[in-house]
């Protein structure tokens, strides 16, 4: 399984990034997926996960409601709309599979990542 994570960037606070992260496997609709992310000298944190079939989302208690998590089954994608961007929104974002139809708020449950892609939020 190979995922690529592709959409950060330098976004001032109060803006929006999509990110958008694309999975090489024949099976991605029968599998969970989830986004986490990681700032400078801090551990892996939950943003968001969403089950295979896209009926279900959790996210991290930190999003209160600005961030989406979505994905396409025919595309084999899945995307993370951010909205109302925050300072401490800053990291790297990173995609993980899961080879599980449900989706998990534990990085250990993910099988695969991509590679990460940044977002800075700075003004």
């Amino acid at each position: 399984v190979q995922l690529q994570a592709s959409g950060g960037g330098l976004v001032q606070p109060g803006g929006s990034l999509r990110l958008s992260c694309s999975a090489a496997v024949r099976t991605f609709s029968s599998h969970s997926m989830g986004w986490f992310r990681q700032a400078p000298g801090k551990e892996r944190e939950f943003v968001a996960t969403i089950d295979s079939s896209e009926r279900n989302s959790r996210y991290g208690d930190f999003v209160k409601g600005r961030f989406t998590i979505s994905r396409d089954n025919v595309k084999n994608m899945v995307y993370l709309q951010m909205d109302s961007l925050k300072l401490e929104d800053t990291a790297v974002y990173y995609c993980g599979f899961r080879w599980s139809e449900i989706g998990s708020d534990n990085a250990n449950g993910y099988s695969y990542w991509g590679q990460g892609t940044l977002v800075t939020v700075s003004s």
